[in-house]
């Protein structure tokens, strides 16, 4: 069986023991399992079982009467944040029953400790059962991109000048959420490379990446699966931080990550948003927040042709994804005999909303083609955008910056940006506003690579802060961006200070952003400087390790490491002086693994598709990830002082 279709029917077996046990109870779950259930099959597979209410689970939640028992369903280990919520419910005194499903813990004492520790928090009379999850909790997108949601918050530490080189990381250098973050997913991936019955090689680009990578190796359970399992495999982990230009920048043409970056998330999701479903009703409104109808959304794991349109979405340009929206319409048109008048040409956002109303009134015709409907409202108030038009603007900037870069020092090239930082008064809707700035100067700094510091750059950096400062002071309302970045929920707690701390703060990381690749020989630039005949071009990095990894001659890779897992490595390393032995290399096997640590973009994964069917053909990639990026969730996650508490969604 292909691995994409292995991968979603883990994503649902992960949910068994919860379906299982959920007839009369009443079920809470942290956002990440909410997250995951959402791509693997929804809500309505728990209600089908029986459930009696879903909720968020916290402290504060409240059980129904009639329940015959609580089903708490957490992403990792009951630890933290998750442990403090159990209990807070438990200790409430409702609860006589309760069923707790989450990940294995190696380390810990297993189920029989957990359902004790459970029993002590309901007092008296009280019955408990844990239920550890074979695989774990998994969101696919697509069926080349599936996400581990238990761990949005990680990302490679930003070393400062003075810091440990790469080859000196261990695990034990890393801040304490790191290391439990670095835990849980090697627990993780053991877990579904178990499922998946697979035996891998590891390898990594990046001081992160070859953490992750060196604990996986040396992981007992994943050693004694190694002995075992039949298939293999090539694992490649690569740090995000080593090209963050692909996290920001705004590629090309493809309307699936348009969407994603410019409707509003779900609440308590990280990655599907939010669809406005108002035009499909008879009330009228020109509230942009309407909350009396419920949002649509993109995952729709059990409707076939809204999940082809969203694979269009994700793989296709955006004029042909807009003509495969129109087909796919027309064609439910007709099969519910709706006057649809096909027509040619160019698809428009009206006429897509002409063929959307013709739905309306049809009851039956709604709830057939709901799922498609609610990806063609997303394509169509996303292509109506104010944001969308600004994409191109983005665009166009990123290849002027590519040119300077190219041409001149960095000074001249952040004075190129000091006048577009444009207070809140000033502003045209054309204009870029502060986060947006955030976003330019992240890309510029990645793609720039090692700067030559000094008082002329010091100068120009002490400009563009200062007008950043006054522009987020100057701010009516701190977006809630911002808000993160500074730490102040309203203008009034903003002060001038706080502005200044957190730009400083800012520039000490673009500056570490710069340095991040200057260990590395073969990927240490991601920018073509150009030449008389050709443009200056941004140079993915994951674009550089798919290619190293499937160029036919087969070099030895110098900056993808391999981990090697035990002694055996290790001899054939030694003996190769003398013997010839084959270095592992990431082209090796059928299954191609790229985890990238870190978040990934929607035009990365397209990227790596395309690159290893035209490049390894037969060979199958799937990439793994935690978060799906957009520009604006990638500067939270670099600059949000909380980005290293894998917990804190608990």
């Amino acid at each position: 069986m292909a691995v994409p279709e292995l991968l979603r029917q883990l994503s649902r077996r992960a949910w068994e023991p919860a379906l299982a046990r959920a007839h009369h109870a009443a079920v809470l779950m942290d956002a990440p399992s909410a997250e995951a259930l959402h791509w693997a099959g929804g809500a309505g597979e728990l209600l089908a079982a029986g459930a009696l209410a879903i909720s968020a689970l916290s402290a504060e939640a409240a059980v129904p009467a009639g329940a015959a028992c609580v089903v708490f369903v957490v992403s990792g280990t009951l630890r933290g944040g998750a442990a403090a919520a159990v209990r807070g419910v438990l200790e409430q005194g409702a609860v006589r029953h309760c069923v707790l499903v989450c990940g294995d813990e190696a380390e810990g004492g297993g189920a029989a400790e957990l359902e004790e520790t459970l029993r002590r928090w309901m007092g008296e009379g009280g019955c408990a059962e844990v239920v550890l999850r074979g695989p774990p909790l998994l969101a696919p997108v697509s069926p080349e991109l599936c996400l581990l949601p238990a761990l949005p918050a990680l990302l490679p530490p930003l070393t400062g000048p003075g810091g440990p080189g790469p080859a000196e990381i261990g695990l034990s250098a890393l801040p304490a959420e790191l290391r439990a973050a670095v835990r849980a997913l090697v627990g993780d991936l053991d877990s579904l490379f178990t499922a998946l019955g697979l035996r891998e090689e590891s390898f990594a680009v990046g001081a992160l990446s070859r953490v992750v990578a060196a604990e996986l190796a040396s992981y007992a359970p994943a050693k004694n699966r190694r002995r075992t399992a039949t298939s293999k495999a090539s694992v490649i982990f690569v740090d995000r931080t080593l090209d963050l230009a692909g996290a920001v920048g705004h590629h090309g043409d493809n309307l699936a990550e348009k969407i994603l970056s410019v409707l509003p998330k779900l609440p308590g999701h990280k990655t599907d948003v939010m669809v406005n479903m108002v035009e499909l009703t008879a009330l009228q409104t020109t509230d942009e927040t309407c909350s009396i109808i419920a949002p649509g959304c993109l995952a729709q794991p059990n409707d076939p042709a809204a999940k082809a349109l969203w694979e269009s979405f994700m793989n296709l340009k955006q004029k042909e994804a807009v003509m495969e929206a129109r087909r796919h319409l027309v064609e439910a048109a007709s099969r519910e005999n709706l006057p649809i008048k096909m027509s040619m040409g160019r698809v428009t956002p009206e006429q897509l909303s002409s063929y959307i109303q013709l739905f309306r009134n049809n009851l039956k015709a709604l709830e057939n083609h709901c799922g498609l409907l609610q990806l063609v409202l997303a394509a169509v108030q996303t292509l109506k955008h104010p944001q969308t038009s600004k994409w191109d603007n983005f665009l166009a900037f990123e290849r002027l910056l590519l040119q300077t870069i190219g041409e001149s020092e960095m000074p001249s090239v952040l004075n190129q940006l000091l006048p577009m930082i444009k207070s809140y008064n000033r502003r045209t809707k054309d204009d870029y506003a502060c986060e947006d700035f955030l976003v330019l100067l992240i890309y510029i700094y990645s793609v720039v690579g090692e700067i030559k510091c000094g008082k002329e750059l010091d100068i120009a950096e002490e400009e563009v802060k200062k007008a950043l400062v006054k522009a987020i002071c100057d701010e009516p309302e701190p977006s809630p961006l911002l808000q993160k970045i500074t730490g102040c929920d309203s203008s009034l707690k903003l002060t001038s200070q706080r502005a200044t701390d957190a730009v400083d703060g800012v520039f000490r990381s673009l500056r570490d952003i710069a340095r991040v690749r200057m260990h590395m020989k073969q990927f240490n630039s991601i920018h073509n400087p150009g030449s008389n005949t050709h443009q200056a071009s941004y140079k993915p990095l994951l674009k550089q390790v798919v290619e190293e990894i499937c160029n036919p001659e087969r070099p030895d890779p110098v900056d993808i490491e391999h981990i090697s897992s035990g002694l055996t490595d290790l001899l054939k390393t030694g003996f190769s002086m003398f013997m010839k032995v084959n270095r592992p290399h990431p082209g090796d096997h059928p299954l191609l693994i790229i985890f990238m640590v870190g978040g990934v973009s929607v035009s990365e994964v397209k990227m790596v598709k395309d690159l290893v069917t035209t490049r390894k053909p037969g060979t199958q990639v799937i990439v793994l990830s935690s978060v799906l990026l957009t520009p604006h969730s990638a500067v939270e996650l670099l600059f949000a002082p909380d980005r290293l508490q894998p917990d804190a969604h608990n």
